[in-house]
């Protein structure tokens, strides 16, 4: 059974507006999914859609069995525990410390009063300190995060996304302001969630070659439509060629 059906999904601001455009495809557990295209083509926003971050206007999408467009504030909260989302600009709170950074991941299986209090248990703290060690930033624990480097900072984005127990991570472009060696860290790190945990993983990406090299399955968005869906030794250079055929300068190899 899929874990993620996307069936027909549209957004749009209005009619001359389409940002999606009769979306359709099927996430499986522990698959790694890489999403390109030009920039406008719909990356970031089709991301968002998935976990309700940004309403869709028309079609569905089931997780885990459950329609999300239909669920209200509390059932999505419960439901967005169980899908991760890494931010390309990491999204953590600066000055606090790494472990509490981690811990925050926690927040949707907490009451109002005890994520304000910061109450978490001794099995989450321990958790919170295997995933850094798993990571390889355990001895940064007790440092603020702004004094960690961009890679440090998306590890400890990975982790928080990990202590929330998901089966889905969505990752929106988590390697675009990192260098080369840190982006082939944390490449690896999603690889290894994917198959050694069984989390599905999509992944949004510039990087074509990337993309092809770490993907089980790489859809090709432009303008809004999908226009490849397909295994990773399927695209050829055509294929990429169509992805990007509008704006060919957004392609980008490394």
């Amino acid at each position: 059974m899929p874990l993620l059906q996307v069936n027909k999904v549209e957004k749009f601001y209005n009619e001359e507006t389409k940002v999606l455009k009769d979306i359709s495809f099927e996430v499986y557990p522990g698959e790694f999914i890489s999403i390109i295209g030009p920039s406008g083509a719909g990356k970031s926003t089709l991301l968002r859609c998935i976990n309700r971050m940004v309403n869709f206007n028309q079609g569905t999408i089931l997780f885990d069995e459950q329609n999300i467009g239909q669920l209200n504030k509390k059932e999505l909260r419960k439901v967005r525990t169980k899908i991760g989302m890494i931010f390309q600009h990491y999204n953590l709170v600066p000055r606090l410390t790494v472990l509490e950074n981690v811990l925050h991941g926690r927040f949707g299986y907490k009451t109002t009063l005890q994520g304000i209090f910061n109450r978490y248990t001794q099995k989450e703290k321990e958790r919170a300190f295997f995933l850094l060690e798993k990571l390889g930033i355990e001895e940064h624990a007790y440092k603020r995060c702004d004094q960690l480097s961009g890679g440090q900072q998306q590890r400890v984005g990975i982790c928080r996304a990990l202590i929330q127990e998901p089966s889905l991570i969505l990752c929106d472009e988590p390697i675009a302001s990192l260098d080369p060696n840190s982006s082939k860290i944390i490449m690896d790190y999603l690889k290894m969630i994917s198959s050694e945990l069984g989390i599905a993983v999509v992944v949004n990406l510039h990087q074509v070659e990337v993309a092809q090299h770490y993907s089980d399955r790489i859809i090709g968005l432009n303008k809004g439509n999908i226009v490849f869906n397909n295994r990773s030794a399927a695209l050829t250079n055509l294929e990429i060629q169509n992805i990007y055929s509008s704006n060919m300068q957004d392609l980008i190899m490394i």
